[in-house]
């Protein structure tokens, strides 16, 4: 049997949907772990010994957690950039049932609700955090030298940055939660499919023990 003719364990799509939140939670986990980081020690260097946290090193240096945290939340944007068109169709359907919703004209049942409401605002604060992120990405080209902020003042961004990062990260536990079942389903099934292979025909099974001869007694 080839590949080609051998079972598909799930479709296509729901094999790429699976790569592809695996992905953006491996992402999410060392940024959200970096931002943590920050958020209990948000100052760095000596400051004319006012920094009492300053020589304080949790696993890497500052500048490790930094770049950690900066290309792991890119990593997430363009992931979520290729996720968003991928499930197009669903935002665009539960979109037209949400604002029927608001006219009494929607079936949708309470879970699916909940579920349009938690989509909606992680969405959201998770454009807020990437956009505020981005900020403090390019900010040498976007702050004028001696100016304090673009738009809005340097802490304001930190602060946009850091609740909308809270709030995204608690919406995102909630929604992994929702979609338990479906990931421990993929997971068995995707399991399930490799202990079949790997025990297929004997392959993968333990070997027999070797049987040493006694040596006959003269």
């Amino acid at each position: 049997m080839t590949e080609k003719d051998k079972p598909r364990v799930f479709s296509i799509q729901t094999r790429n949907n699976f790569l592809l939140d695996i992905s953006i939670l491996m992402a999410g986990l060392a940024s959200v772990l970096s931002g943590i980081y920050f958020l209990f020690l948000p100052v760095g260097g000596y400051q004319g010994g006012r920094n009492p946290a300053f020589g304080v090193r949790i696993f890497f240096e500052r500048h490790t957690w930094s770049d950690l945290h900066a290309w792991t939340s890119v990593i997430i944007l363009a992931l979520v950039a290729l996720h968003v068109p991928i499930h197009w169709s669903w935002i665009t359907r539960m979109t037209r049932s949400g604002l029927k919703r608001l006219f009494g004209k929607s079936k949708l049942n309470k879970f699916s609700q909940f579920n349009l409401f938690v989509n909606v605002l992680l969405g959201l604060s998770g454009l807020v955090c990437g956009l505020s992120g981005l900020y403090f990405l390019f900010e040498p080209a976007l702050v004028p030298v001696g100016a304090d902020g673009w738009i809005f003042t340097q802490l304001a961004w930190d602060m946009i940055h850091t609740w909308s990062g809270v709030v995204a990260t608690a919406v995102a536990i909630l929604h992994f939660v929702i979609h338990w079942r479906w990931v421990t389903k993929v997971l068995s099934k995707y399991w399930g499919a490799f202990q079949t292979r790997a025990f297929r025909n004997g392959k993968g099974r333990l070997p027999d023990p070797v049987r040493v001869p006694l040596e006959k007694v003269s």
